[in-house]
């Protein structure tokens, strides 16, 4: 059995108490400022498997505080 995938949650939280759609985890935040350092390749599914092992390594060193 897998575990779940750390998404950090979500990327930009709200108070409590306030109704609101919390959109993209921090997980997705950090791939996507992650592209900008791995850039594009020829094979876009390598990209995105890069900028997510650098957001899952990201949110591992947070946890590591």
């Amino acid at each position: 059995m897998s575990q779940p995938i750390n998404d950090g949650g979500p990327a930009f939280p709200t108070p409590p108490g306030v109704q609101h759609n919390d959109g993209m985890t921090l997980r997705d935040h950090f791939a996507l400022a992650a592209i900008n350092e791995v850039g594009w390749h020829d094979d876009i599914n390598k990209s995105a498997a890069m900028t997510y092992a650098i957001a899952d390594a990201m949110l591992k060193a947070r946890e590591a505080k």
